[in-house]
């Protein structure tokens, strides 16, 4: 959760318990529609240990996180996608890898992007949600500050009026 780049988790098989709490802490999550996801440690007399606890909830919901968790339901990648659990759900298909290429893909539309900004966007993101909305924008404000000095602002810039892509180097 804390890794300064954008993370990107595929799930095409099984992602139970500490699988799903993996897939939790990362950025974003895709799925085959096939896939099965669930926290169910409270089947084995326990409780999610790893995040599960408070990240589900965070992502989609209080109330239906405690049914999930206090049920131990597994739910598919369609079911996933309908209570936000995951961003994208994909057919599986033969090779049995289509939420990973889902994945690669995303990844490849970041990848263009600057790197200081990607890292501060993150940044102001993650800790903007833990406080209320004007300390939100105070770390927002901040990290924005963290951009302007950067050589890389400077290439956007160039290359947006040179109608050209942007060589970023994250400086």
């Amino acid at each position: 959760a804390n890794l300064p780049v954008p993370t990107i988790a595929a799930i095409d098989g099984a992602a139970l318990g500490g699988g799903l709490e993996l897939a939790l802490a990362c950025d974003i999550r895709v799925a085959a529609s096939s896939a099965k996801m669930g926290l169910v440690e409270t089947k084995l007399a326990i409780i999610p240990g790893a995040g599960g606890t408070q990240r589900l909830p965070r992502t989609i919901g209080v109330s239906l996180a405690k049914e999930l968790i206090f049920s131990a339901r597994i739910v598919n990648g369609e079911e996933a996608k309908s209570i936000g659990l995951i961003s994208h759900v994909v057919e599986q298909n033969e090779s049995g890898d289509a939420a990973y290429r889902r994945a690669l893909a995303l990844a490849r539309e970041f990848l263009p992007q600057g790197p200081v900004a990607m890292r501060v966007a993150k940044l102001a993101i993650n800790q903007g949600m833990e406080v209320d909305l004007v300390t939100g924008l105070a770390i927002e404000e901040a990290c924005y500050a963290q951009t302007i000095p950067t050589k890389d602002r400077i290439e956007g810039l160039l290359a947006f009026k040179e109608k050209r892509p942007p060589r970023y180097k994250g400086e």
